[in-house]
């Protein structure tokens, strides 16, 4: 999707040498239980701006983890300008340290590459067994690189679940039904919107694009993998093919509505030289596309706006798993507590409460809100979450206080209708690589932002405005491009065999 945050991380130095992990074997090979005879000082580092006062809560929880554990931990924060440079370095400079947040915007997988982790192999079933009993299989494969476990993906399921998220207060004061099951729903929406809110755009778009055509497209089933915005597959095929939109049969209906939209005036003619990404959050339009999680903070940041969602998304899976992880440093002096301490924060709720919310009356408390447990965060100036948000789990975690009420409800009926190793499901784990075909790759890029952008949004003419972009696509070597991810593709599938 175009808005995804792309975060790009300074080049890897080379390690020059892999650290071995310091298990403690008794004579017949085996790990020994844990041993928490002598206290240790765990280092964990993780990514954010450190609260003010952020030290007490720590001060708190370490009363808990002495008497669990025998152990304290110290947590380092690096902050979000620093870390392009500074996470990378810490992995590189030999630096002592116990554990570490990671994630696949961090570079996880280059990083295990480069023997930055730990293997985990055969110590994350002994010392956080319950941890490990809980993942799912294409949890453990997210985190599988060259054949080995490197870190700990989360236990929270996130969801690729797609759709329209709109502005109730602008349409149903003029007779709106409240249907937002499909574009035709959204279209009569948008005819109550432009009738009555003179000054509202009424679909908010972008320098960056429209992301109908990615509702349009998942509404449909189909998926484009990872960072890839002009191949589709459909994933409940057994041995999927990847296509292009010119090739798609309803991409010709997509482009007359979307055309429609525009003769409207639903679409401001200036659109795609607005710089201004932020119409929704500022009140300036009355529908974008989006995800669960930007319903949930704008309905709770705006109730005044009626802020509604729905999934577009006809086959819902998880996000990665690797989005948020846990990892050990392979200069980790005590891997075993260090896998304690995890174990802990992820199966004891009040150990997850006392390291990720703080202090309750202090830092935090919990409210009922529509019959479910909120979390209402107190003295933010001083105090905040942690920034471990590998340590969240479906179980602890609780929504914002002011969170939809019908969020849990969503996000249980996902869980319900995703099957391990089904459908987008089976999918999660393919990540493209261009490397192969980077020139090609940019190439149609390019040619896709300045001839698909604006076809989507009904500034050409459909037929023949397809057709040209087509022509430059073929020009651009979309065929080289999806010759080399279709075999990614194949070689993907196979491997799950």
């Amino acid at each position: 999707m175009k808005n995804l945050l792309r975060i790009e991380v300074v080049t890897l130095l080379i390690i020059g040498s892999v650290f071995s992990a310091c298990q403690k074997k008794g004579n017949d090979g085996t790990l020994k239980p844990l041993d928490i005879s002598k206290e240790v000082e765990l280092a964990l580092y993780t990514i954010g701006v450190e609260p003010p006062k952020q030290a007490e809560l720590y001060e708190n929880f370490n009363k808990i983890a002495k008497e669990k554990l025998n152990c304290t931990v110290k947590v380092n924060w690096i902050g979000w300008a620093e870390f392009p440079t500074k996470y990378p370095l810490l992995f590189t400079s030999g630096e002592e340290f116990d554990m570490a947040y990671t994630s696949i915007w961090l570079n996880f997988a280059p990083l295990a590459q480069r023997g930055a982790f730990m293997q985990l192999d055969t110590l994350w079933p002994v010392y956080a067994p319950e941890n490990y009993a809980r993942q799912s299989k294409t949890a453990i494969r997210q985190v599988t690189v060259n054949g080995h476990l490197y870190a700990i993906p989360t236990l929270l399921a996130t969801y690729a679940a797609f759709g329209p998220l709109l502005r109730g207060d602008l349409a149903t004061p003029y007779g709106w039904d409240g249907k937002m099951e499909n574009f035709a729903d959204l279209e009569k929406y948008l005819d109550i919107v432009h009738a009555n809110n003179p000054g509202i755009e009424p679909f908010g778009v972008y320098s960056m694009g429209s992301e109908a055509d990615d509702a349009f497209m998942f509404y449909n089933g189909l998926s484009s993998g990872t960072t890839n915005d002009f191949l589709f597959f459909d994933p409940a095929l057994e041995n999927p093919r990847l296509f292009t939109y010119w090739e798609y049969e309803k991409i010709p209906e997509f482009l007359e509505t979307m055309a429609r939209w525009n003769e409207k005036g639903f679409i401001y003619k200036s659109a795609l030289s607005d710089t201004d990404s932020e119409k929704f959050l500022n009140g300036k339009a009355a529908l974008i596309f989006s995800n669960i999680d930007w319903y949930e903070g704008q309905y709770r940041e705006h109730p005044e706006r009626d802020v509604r969602w729905n999934n577009f998304a006809s086959n819902v899976s998880n996000l990665p798993f690797t989005m948020d992880a846990f990892a050990l440093p392979t200069t980790a002096k005590n891997p075993e507590r260090a896998l304690a301490f995890y174990e802990l924060i992820t199966s004891d709720e009040t150990a997850f409460r006392a390291f990720y919310y703080g202090i309750e009356g202090k830092s935090y408390e919990i409210v009922n809100r529509n019959g479910q447990n909120q979390i209402r965060m107190l003295n933010t100036s001083d105090y905040g979450m942690s920034s471990l948000w590998a340590a969240r789990t479906r179980e602890f975690y609780l929504p914002a206080e002011g969170a939809p009420p019908d969020l849990l409800q969503k996000k249980a009926a996902f869980d319900a209708s995703i099957k391990e190793g089904e459908n987008k499901q089976k999918y999660i784990s393919f990540v493209i690589d261009t490397n192969s075909v980077e020139t090609e790759y940019a190439a149609c890029i390019s040619v896709h932002r300045q001839y698909w952008w604006p076809l989507e949004l009904g500034y050409v003419d459909a037929v023949s405005g397809l057709r040209e972009y087509q022509e430059k696509m073929t020009a651009a070597g979309i065929e080289k491009v999806r010759a080399a991810l279709q075999k990614q593709l194949d070689d993907y599938v196979a491997s799950l065999e």
